[in-house]
């Protein structure tokens, strides 16, 4: 992986971060955290997708779109075992 795919990584990462975060709770978690969320997002996605059968394009807009998914489903999980405690 070249520099430019780590920042092409990071910036989608980032970017569907604050978008998970705005569709969730209305706020970002910062440019650190919502490169983390993003990152896992787009990992979660694409192990959760693909099983129930969906399929998003390439490019980076769809990549962000896939990312976002996954963060939105993450943050979802997560405040349910908040909830549960």
């Amino acid at each position: 992986m070249g520099i430019t795919s780590l920042i092409i990584f990071l910036f989608v990462g980032a970017v569907a971060g604050w978008l998970a975060g705005q569709l969730m709770k209305g706020a970002g978690f910062g440019l650190i955290g919502n490169m983390v969320v993003g990152v896992i997002g787009a990992f979660v996605a694409g192990f959760v997708l693909p099983i129930i059968g969906i399929s998003i394009g390439g490019g980076i807009l769809g990549s962000i779109l896939h990312a976002t998914i996954g963060a939105v489903i993450l943050l979802f999980v997560i405040s349910l075992v908040k909830k549960g405690r």
